[in-house]
Parts: structure tokens; C-alpha cells; sequence
């Protein structure tokens, strides 16, 4: 789910740290490296998944993550070095339509990756363009976004639907496409990167598991964090937002409680030729 707020605020720390926890070790796993490969990862922002990648690829292998603004770079700088893992990866700040790669670079990486980006920008395809110029002829181009039609909590809580729908359109009015995952394998052709995979990545938990309050809290946190710009701008109003909330809070109860998180995963290649 999109992210609301600046790179300085601590709780949306948090809520990305328990997210990459969460998704991190899937995303790693499918993309298969052996170790020596050259990474780029666009829009990394605070390049927990980045570093993630350099720890598979090893001291043989390059990881590079491209951050949007100043501001995020220096916040993933900090985490790297809170974690003794400055040395990993190389960051840049740089425009998401113009990745800020030498001459000498373009055309080199492994593996050219992006989440959660695409559908946080006007122009995705363009993004993707960009970054099937930056992977070798073979390489691969993968992409992971949201898709909001496939959040599923059952049974549901009170107030929750109203809260879901208002939120998808807030998204879009905010100029976030809520719905980018169904696009990505077309976004890969377009773009010349021709499809050779996709997959849905689930993260689900239900009540007993030890995941399912982190995981709800997760959920809870990102319609909180949207929900004064949701109000302002009249998606919802206070009485239908206070309610969804509320019945997403006394949800954590429930004994039978079950949510399921998906996200949309695809793999291009760049032609050999």
C-alpha cells in the first residue's frame, strides 16, 4: 500500500521496516540469483530490499539503488550504516524518468527491478523504458506493484468496504494508480522487454498466527496515514472514515479472523539482438 508521508517520520520507518520484512525474502527468492550478478533496483527508497539483494549477490556482484529525492537517500544511508551495511550498495538520487547512469552502464545490469514504483508515477511506461535500456541484451526487467482488487479480509470488518473503496479513489485522485499490478506484463512489452513470467505474491496471516497483528497493523497504519488528506479532500468524511477504522482496530480480535495481502509480480527479458 502507497506511502503517505516524508522519509523523516519515524513511524513510516516502521510501517516500510515491518512491510520489507514481510515481503522481502519472496521477492528475493523469485528472482533466482546465483551470486556475481549486477543489480539495479529503481526507486528503492530506504534500499532495505536493495541491500537484501546485495547480500545474494554477494562481494562478486554490484547492487545500485536509485532513490527519488535527497531526503530518502540519506534516510536508507542511515539505515545501512545502522545495520553495518553502508558498504553494500551504491545509492543515487536521480529522476525516474532519466535514471542517472554513466554512459558506460547503460545496458550492463543483471537484473534492472522496481517495486512499488510504478504506480506512484504518471507516466510508468516510461519508467520501464528506461529501465530495459539500463539491463544487458538477456538481462531481466522485473516489476512488483499493487493491485487494491486483491486485499481480501474475512469475515469483514464493520465499515471496511466504505473505507476500502474511498481509499482507491483518494489513490487515484492522488495520482496513484490503484489497480498498476493487472498492467505490469503489458508495461514489459511495451516496452520491449519481452514477458517471460508472472506470479501474485501473498502475504496471509490469520488469528493464532504470530504474523497477523503485525500484518493488520501494517493495513491499519496505511489507511491512518492517508486518512486526513482522505478527509480533506472529500473522499470520505470523518464519521465513515472513524467507523472503518474502528472496525479494522476491534478486528484484532476476532478469533477467525483472515487477511490475505497480494501484490503483482512479472519478469521481461531484453532481446539478445
Amino acid at each position: 500500500m502507497y506511502h503517505h508521508r516524508d522519509a523523516l517520520d519515524p513511524e513510516e520507518h516502521q510501517r516500510f521496516g515491518a512491510m520489507n520484512d514481510m515481503l522481502n525474502p519472496t521477492s528475493v527468492g523469485m528472482l533466482g540469483l546465483r551470486g556475481g550478478e549486477r543489480i539495479l533496483d529503481v526507486g528503492c527508497g530506504l534500499a532495505q530490499l536493495t541491500r537484501a539483494m546485495a547480500r545474494a549477490v554477494g562481494r562478486s556482484g554490484v547492487a545500485m539503488g536509485i532513490v527519488h529525492s535527497d531526503p530518502w537517500r540519506s534516510a536508507a544511508q542511515r539505515l545501512a550504516e545502522a545495520s553495518g551495511e553502508s558498504s553494500l550498495v551504491e545509492l543515487r538520487t536521480g529522476d525516474l524518468f532519466q535514471l542517472p547512469l554513466k554512459s558506460d552502464e547503460w545496458g550492463t545490469f543483471d537484473v534492472v527491478h522496481a517495486r512499488f514504483v510504478l504506480g506512484q508515477v504518471e507516466h510508468p511506461d516510461r519508467v520501464v523504458a528506461e529501465m530495459t535500456r539500463a539491463v544487458r541484451p538477456g538481462g531481466r526487467v522485473v516489476i512488483e506493484d499493487d493491485d487494491h482488487g486483491l486485499i481480501r479480509l474475512w469475515p469483514e470488518p464493520n465499515g471496511f468496504e466504505p473505507l476500502r473503496r474511498s481509499y482507491v479513489g483518494w489513490c487515484a485522485s492522488q495520482g496513484f494508480n490503484p489497480f498498476i499490478g493487472r498492467r505490469l506484463v503489458d508495461l514489459l512489452h511495451e516496452a520491449g522487454a519481452s514477458p517471460k513470467r508472472s506470479a501474485s505474491l501473498s502475504v496471509s496471516s490469520c488469528a493464532g498466527s504470530p504474523s497477523f497483528r503485525p500484518l493488520l497493523h501494517i493495513v491499519v497504519e496505511s489507511f491512518q496515514s492517508a486518512g486526513k488528506s482522505m478527509m480533506q479532500s472529500g473522499a470520505i468524511d470523518r464519521e465513515q472514515f472513524e467507523a472503518g477504522m474502528r472496525g479494522l482496530r476491534s478486528w484484532n480480535d476476532h478469533p477467525a479472523a483472515a487477511l490475505w495481502y497480494t501484490t503483482c509480480w512479472a519478469e521481461g527479458r531484453r532481446p539478445k539482438n
